[in-house]
């Protein structure tokens, strides 16, 4: 050869090192580009940020089978694959850890990942995978996570976070992969137990909003825990990945679900009834009302409006029922709620009043004054949240686990509820936990007084009894049975289900039970003071 033709083969080299040595830096330039729009918060749009460095992965030329680029929070890989492909393992420690990255995770890819491909395209097939240690990119304020394309409840409002801030891509040329027969591997490893956790893989649905662009979504993987500080996610196709991280008890069995949403709807449609049963004999035989009994039929009708409430409130959590729709119905919901336990505690200080001022009690306008503590109240903290942030109603998710050998699936139903834990910590745990530890305070008082009163031999047997038995009627039924939600842990889980469901969808028909019986009590002792006063009035 010649000194013109190795001047040549010179000169091509140094122009195919200059054009790879180019590639790799207009590559490496938008990662930093991106990263700065996460500093300065532009309104840039992500989806074109993330689809300009997949397509400069791809189109990159470089030499060798593999090019690795990194930043602060960015690190990006390109393979060149055949057809002969047999598979290929990524580990964050044999590639080198982003400088932000704090714990490791892998990527193991079968043999089938390139079948399809090379059914069509017999040239080299280029696989890309692009590592995030910030949730930037995939974090727009509605992110939902849920069985369908828009069920779900946002990332902050349910007190869950991405494990580790990671999120895993991968993507095999300009093509989708989906439907593979031998998952994709994804681990995550965290630097402590992740137990007291749900966890639950995800992958960025895009397109699934039409307000952003994708939403994180379960579909297509599995959710495994080999060991305490592992995840691993087994999913059947290509995307970005990541493990969504909730603070929150042992989800629910799915294999419970159908029974236990028979039980509720079962139960709150017979309180549905009971309760406006109640509520028409109630205006049916009004001039037989006193303040007590008026105090009745505004529990009830607070009952009557939560069962309802609530049975509309999975319907409206369909997608394609609006958004603002659930929001209204969650923040009703929540109303019906406070309202219900406002007038239970309501109930509890009337029974005070009653047994402390031995049974005369006058308080000028006290059942209006009552009535705007038991419906003012919640509806001033209801519209008080709205007025704040609206946010905190919509879709919730309650998670379902079911089990699989030695692995556990994860899947979710949506509700029409309280997102915020804050709030639901507070306005909805902590209001029923004061109003059920009132509740049993008043009762383990007026067992008490009534104990004392049957002691003494002035106090007819009968008279004691039959009043033991309507505190125990009224009290126990209005709150007790709402602190079993205090006991949603451990071994107590499965039984507090059942009997937190079964107590509190029939809350309305035992409410109604209660009426009837003081109803029938009462007509009892009018009938024999009329006897005795028509016997009397004979003697005479």
């Amino acid at each position: 050869m010649d000194h013109h033709g190795v001047l040549f083969l010179c000169l091509c080299l140094v122009t195919s090192q200059s054009r790879t040595v180019e590639a790799s830096e207009e590559t490496l330039l938008w990662m930093k580009r991106m990263e700065m729009v996460t500093r300065s918060r532009s309104l840039t749009s992500f989806a074109e940020l993330i689809h300009g460095l997949e397509c400069r992965l791809l189109n990159a030329s470089f030499r060798g089978h593999n090019l690795t680029l990194q930043t602060n929070t960015i690190q990006t890989l390109a393979f060149k694959l055949g057809c002969d492909f047999t598979g290929l393992s990524l580990s964050s420690a044999a590639l080198g850890r982003v400088p932000q990255a704090p714990a490791q995770h892998a990527m193991q890819f079968p043999a089938e990942l390139t079948r399809d491909a090379c059914r069509t395209h017999q040239r080299e097939l280029r696989l890309i995978c692009i590592y995030f240690s910030t949730t930037h990119f995939f974090q727009d304020g509605q992110s939902r996570v849920g069985t369908g394309p828009f069920l779900g409840a946002s990332q902050k409002d349910i007190n869950s976070s991405l494990l580790n801030n990671y999120v895993l891509g991968a993507q095999l040329g300009h093509g989708h992969v989906h439907n593979l027969s031998e998952p994709v591997n994804i681990s995550f490893w965290h630097n402590q137990s992740l137990e007291g956790y749900m966890v639950t893989c995800v992958f960025w649905k895009e397109g699934a909003s039409k307000q952003h662009w994708g939403v994180w979504s379960p579909e297509g993987c599995r959710t495994e825990q080999p060991s305490p500080s592992q995840v691993l996610c087994r999913c059947n196709h290509l995307t970005y990945f990541a493990v969504l991280m909730q603070l929150s008890p042992a989800p629910v069995p799915a294999e419970l679900l159908a029974p236990l949403t028979y039980i509720s709807l079962v139960g709150c449609s017979i309180s549905i009834v009971a309760s406006l049963l109640t509520v028409l004999l109630h205006f049916y035989a009004r001039k037989q009302s006193d303040s007590i009994t008026r105090i009745h039929m505004n529990l009830h009708a607070s009952v009557l409006f939560l069962n309802v409430a609530f049975l509309l409130s999975p319907v409206l959590a369909m997608p394609p029922v609006p958004r603002s729709a659930c929001t209204a119905l969650a923040a009703i919901l929540h109303y019906a709620l406070l309202s219900c336990l406002t007038w239970m505690a309501i109930e509890g200080f009337n029974l005070y009043l009653l047994l402390g001022r031995v049974y005369n009690v006058y308080i000028r306008r006290y059942v209006l004054k009552l009535c705007a503590v038991g419906w003012g109240v919640p509806a001033s903290l209801v519209l008080l949240l709205l007025a704040v942030k609206s946010s905190v109603y919509g879709p919730y998710v309650i998670p379902l686990s079911n089990s699989q050998g030695n692995s556990t699936g994860f899947q979710n139903m949506s509700i029409c509820w309280v997102r915020n834990p804050g709030v639901h910590s507070v306005l909805v745990m902590g209001y029923g936990g004061l109003t059920s530890l009132f509740n049993l305070v008043v009762l383990a008082w007026a067992l008490r007084v009534l104990h004392r009163l049957r002691a003494k031999e002035k106090a007819p047997g009968p008279r004691a009894c039959r009043d033991t038995v309507t505190v125990l009627g009224l009290t126990v039924l209005l709150g007790t049975t709402w602190a079993l939600a205090f006991f949603s842990f451990g071994v107590f889980l499965l039984p507090q289900l059942f009997l937190f469901t079964i107590f509190n969808s029939l809350y309305g028909f035992f409410l109604f039970l209660w009426f009837c019986s003081q109803r029938c009590r009462s007509e009892a002792e009018a009938e024999a003071e009329m006897e005795a006063f028509s016997s009397s009035h004979t003697m005479q």
